[in-house]
């Protein structure tokens, strides 16, 4: 993101910030960061607050939303860093005489999972059940200040956008890492249906808030769905399915073991699925994902070298085969 923004000749000055600093290599996708200047400032201080001004900052594009407690030194901190971070940089726009834009990037895990859930979730309907723990529920809380800031600076434009599950070659996520495993336990008698976001197009959805009038809330998501059975097959993966209890004390197990780090939230997605509309988006921007779901999600296993589907799909048309003859 902070590549393609530099790159702009439109934009005079971009400044990331971070507690650690980025690798001052090019990008995968041979991005280079370019002219992006670095400050190292943890957002949970009020230093955040002399940086948006010191720079008469004008557009602040906020994507730190960690999902893993591991990657951020455990839970208390994961959630400070989300919703307490959340809280001082929304802070520090209020008192900012310079910032018109805010742009932040949320999940469509806001949603919940439920068996209740309706078949596609557009950005007006409330969840069956607020999310009760873990990165869902810091993204809800964070989505609550998101709302209150923009009431109270109405002179500003904000955009909320619920990301669905990041996938491709530069992703690194427990999701990812959980269809790499050469074997993947499923829950005995679900098959959910999964959404995914391509990297790139998550980058031209952000580039395009940051750089245009777009305030609102939407969902962002390739289109269409697939059902986690097909994930599996296209994978060259097999599948173990587990009764729901087994399942969940698996995901406990591997998560203290540290050989995953699968939330409640995540090892619910894996029962139950969600899907989101996307027609906000697309009217809005008069534009679609350059990735439908399935295309991304055969980007990341393409570029992860995971060929076995092609076996697999011999096999599935064998079995059809025999089927018909019966």
């Amino acid at each position: 993101m902070a590549g393609v923004l530099a790159a702009d000749p439109e934009i005079d000055r971009v400044i990331g910030v971070d507690t650690v600093a980025p690798p001052s290599v090019a990008t995968d996708d041979g991005v280079p960061l370019g002219r992006t200047e670095f400050v190292r400032v943890d957002l949970r201080s009020p230093d955040i607050a002399q940086v948006i001004s010191s720079a008469d900052i004008d557009t602040v594009v906020h994507m730190s939303l960690v999902s893993a407690p591991r990657k951020s030194g455990g839970r208390v901190d994961m959630k400070e860093h989300n919703v307490i971070g959340a809280m001082q940089l929304l802070a520090a726009c209020q008192r900012s005489a310079t910032v018109r834009k805010v742009v932040v990037r949320s999940t469509t895990a806001v949603y919940g999972c439920t068996p209740r859930d309706p078949a596609v979730f557009t950005e007006t309907i409330e969840p069956h059940e607020v999310p009760a723990h873990g990165y869902a529920k810091d993204a809800f809380e964070v989505e609550g200040y998101v709302r209150g800031f923009a009431r109270r600076r109405a002179d500003v434009d904000v955009s909320l956008l619920r990301f669905a599950n990041f996938i491709g070659p530069g992703v690194d996520s427990p999701l990812t890492r959980y269809f790499t495993q050469p074997v993947l336990p499923t829950v005995l008698g679900f098959d959910p249906r999964l959404q995914f976001v391509h990297e790139d197009d998550a980058v031209e959805v952000l580039r395009r808030m940051a750089v245009e009038e777009h305030p609102g809330t939407f969902n962002v998501a390739g289109d269409g769905v697939l059902l986690l059975s097909q994930c599996v097959r296209r994978a060259g993966r097999a599948a173990v399915p587990l009764p729901t209890p087994a399942f969940n004390l698996l995901g406990e197990a591997a998560r203290r073991a540290g050989l995953a780090d699968f939330s409640s939230e995540q090892l619910r997605l894996l029962s139950y699925g969600r899907a989101v509309d996307t027609s906000a988006l697309s009217a809005e921007l008069g534009w679609r994902p350059k990735y439908s779901t399935a295309a991304a999600f055969d980007d990341f296993i393409r570029n992860r070298g995971m060929t076995g589907n092609v076996a697999l799909g011999l096999v599935d048309r064998l079995a059809g085969l025999l089927g018909a003859g019966r």
